[in-house]
C-alpha cells in the first residue's frame, strides 16, 4: 500500500502531514504528486472531496522550496485560480498548513474586501497567490500585479469557472502568463467545453482520472422526497426536528430563496444562517465560522458555495430545490461524507422538478430511492403557518418603506391613486421585470388606435381637483384668484 513516504516528498512536508493526521494518500494524490514533482503538466478529473488540493499543493510547495528565491515586487511564483472566495481562502489555509516549516509566503486575492491591503501585500512579492479571476484581473489592470514570473499555474474547479461565466477572464489571464510554465488543470466533470479549455491551457499533460465523471461518493446515502413546492419549508422544519441532523447544508437555487429558508428555520427554533453572493465578505465568513463551530445547525447556501465549503462533519445535505445543472448535484452532496465518513443527502422534488431528477439520475447513473414523509394533513397545517409568516413579513416590509402615518390630504408615499402606479415594486424593493406591475391607468377608456395609451375625459373648468382624497391641504380650487 502506497504511503506519502513513497511519493518523493521532502521531510518538512511529511512532518506537516503527520501533524495533520494524514496517514495515506488518496488515489488522486498517489497518481498526481509524482508527475507534478517531475514538472509535467497535469489534467486531473476527480469529484469533490477526493483530496485534490493536497494533490497540487504538496508538489508545488516542494518545487518552490527546491528553487528558492525571493519573488520580485508585484509578482508571484505560483498562481492558483479558484471560482469562489471561500474556496480560495481554504486553499490558502492548506498551503500554509502543509508548508509551515518551509518559510514560503502565501496570499489571497478576491473580491468583497478592500484593494489596498492586497496591493500592499502584492507590492512585496509573494511565493504563492490564490485568487479569484475577477479580482485578479482588477490588479492586472491597475498594474499592481504582473504574471510574468509565474512558474506554476493551477486552474481549480474549472467546470464551475465556466458555469460562473469566467471563461473570458481565464483566457485573458492565460494570455498574460509566460509561455514556459507548468500548468495544472482540475475539474470534477469533463464536458466538451472543458476539454477545449484544457487543450489551450496545457502542454502534453499527464491525465489522471480517479473516478468516472459525475459519480457520487459511495458513502453518501441518497434519497428523494416528493413534495409540493409550497410545502417544502414546512417539511424542512419538520425533518430538522431529528437530532441526527446535527450539521446540515441546505441548497437553494436563488439568493432570495436562501434568505427565506433561513428565516423560516429561525422562526421554527432551528439555528440557521444564509450564505450567498449578496452577502458581504464579513457576513459570509461569520456564517461559515458559526457553522464550523456548531453555533448554528443549518447553513443555507446557493451553488456558489457548493464547492467552496470544506467543513468537517457535515452530517446531511438537503437539496431544497434541485439544481438545473445535473453535475451541480454531485458537487452539492459532496459536502458530506468527507475524510472517510458517512453522510446523507435528501432531495425535495416538486412536480415541476421531476425532469431535473431524471437528468440527475441519468448523469450519475444511479436511481435515487424515494422515501416517505409526513401526512398531507400535518404538512398542510405547517405550510399554512409558513405562508402566514410570509404575509406578515411582506406587510412589515411594506410598512417600513412607507413614510409613517399619512398626513391629511396627502397621498401615501409611493402609492398613487387615479390611474398612477400603486405598487410597481416587489417586496424586496426591485421591479420584477423592469416594468410597472400595476402601473396602468384605470380611469377612462383606451381609445382605439392610440397605441394603447389611456383616454381621459377633460375636467370642466372651475371644478377644482377631482382626484380622490379631495384637495390637498392649503390648495385652491381651479380658477380661484390668488389672494393679495
Amino acid at each position: 500500500m502506497t504511503s506519502f513516504n513513497d511519493l518523493g516528498l521532502c521531510q518538512p512536508l511529511l512532518n506537516a502531514l503527520t501533524a495533520g493526521k494524514y496517514t495515506q494518500p488518496t488515489p488522486i494524490q498517489t497518481q498526481a504528486i509524482p508527475p507534478v514533482l517531475a514538472g509535467r503538466d497535469l489534467l486531473g478529473i476527480a469529484q469533490t472531496g477526493t483530496g485534490k488540493t493536497a494533490a497540487f499543493a504538496l508538489p508545488i510547495l516542494q518545487r518552490l522550496a527546491d528553487t528558492r528565491h525571493r519573488p520580485a515586487p508585484k509578482t508571484c511564483r505560483a498562481l492558483i485560480l479558484s471560482p469562489t472566495r471561500e474556496l480560495a481562502a481554504q486553499i490558502a489555509d492548506k498551503f500554509r498548513a502543509y508548508g509551515r516549516e518551509m518559510g514560503l509566503s502565501v496570499a489571497t486575492v478576491f473580491g468583497g474586501v478592500g484593494m489596498n491591503p492586497q496591493i500592499q501585500t502584492l507590492g512585496r512579492g509573494v511565493d504563492i497567490l490564490v485568487a479569484t479571476p475577477g479580482r485578479l484581473i482588477d490588479h492586472m489592470d491597475r498594474r499592481t500585479l504582473s504574471l510574468a514570473a509565474v512558474e506554476t499555474v493551477v486552474l481549480d474547479e474549472a467546470d464551475q469557472m465556466l458555469d460562473l461565466g469566467f471563461v473570458h477572464a481565464i483566457r485573458k489571464i492565460s494570455a498574460a502568463l509566460p509561455k514556459r510554465r507548468q500548468s495544472l488543470f482540475f475539474s470534477a466533470t469533463m464536458p466538451q467545453s472543458i476539454g477545449q479549455l484544457a487543450a489551450g491551457f496545457l502542454h502534453d499533460p499527464v491525465r489522471v482520472e480517479v473516478t468516472p465523471a459525475a459519480t457520487t461518493v459511495e458513502r453518501i446515502e441518497q434519497s428523494v422526497i416528493f413534495v409540493e413546492a409550497d410545502r417544502k419549508r414546512a417539511l424542512l422544519a419538520e425533518i430538522m426536528a431529528d437530532p441526527a441532523m446535527e450539521r446540515t447544508l441546505v441548497f437553494t437555487r436563488t439568493k432570495h430563496g436562501a434568505d427565506r429558508v433561513a428565516r423560516h428555520l429561525g422562526n421554527s427554533k432551528v439555528p440557521a444562517a444564509a450564505i450567498h453572493g449578496n452577502k458581504s465578505q464579513s457576513q459570509r465568513e461569520r456564517a461559515l465560522a458559526d457553522f464550523k463551530a456548531g453555533r448554528i445547525r443549518v447553513l443555507v447556501a446557493t451553488d456558489i458555495a457548493a464547492r467552496g465549503i470544506d467543513v468537517t462533519g457535515v452530517s446531511h445535505v438537503v437539496n431544497f430545490e434541485l439544481p438545473n445543472v445535473p453535475e451541480s448535484y454531485v458537487h452539492r452532496i459532496g459536502r458530506t461524507a468527507r475524510a472517510g465518513r458517512d453522510g446523507k443527502a435528501i432531495s425535495f422534488c416538486a412536480q415541476d422538478e421531476r425532469g431535473l431528477l431524471r437528468d440527475i439520475e441519468r448523469t450519475t447513473r444511479q436511481r435515487i430511492a424515494a422515501t416517505d414523509r409526513r401526512s398531507d394533513a400535518a404538512l398542510a397545517a405547517a405550510s399554512a403557518v409558513a405562508n402566514q409568516n410570509d404575509r406578515q413579513e411582506n406587510r412589515s416590509s411594506h410598512d417600513q418603506r412607507s413614510d409613517g402615518p399619512h398626513r391629511q390630504g396627502q397621498r401615501p408615499a409611493g402609492n398613487r391613486h387615479g390611474g398612477h402606479r400603486t405598487d410597481g415594486q416587489r417586496a424586496d424593493g426591485h421591479r420584477s421585470d423592469g416594468h410597472r406591475t400595476e402601473g396602468h391607468r384605470t380611469e377612462g377608456a383606451h381609445k382605439p388606435g392610440n397605441g394603447g395609451r389611456p383616454f381621459h375625459k377633460k375636467k370642466p373648468r372651475g371644478q377644482g381637483d377631482n382626484r380622490p382624497g379631495g384637495n390637498r391641504q392649503g390648495g385652491r380650487p381651479q380658477g380661484q384668484a390668488r389672494a393679495g
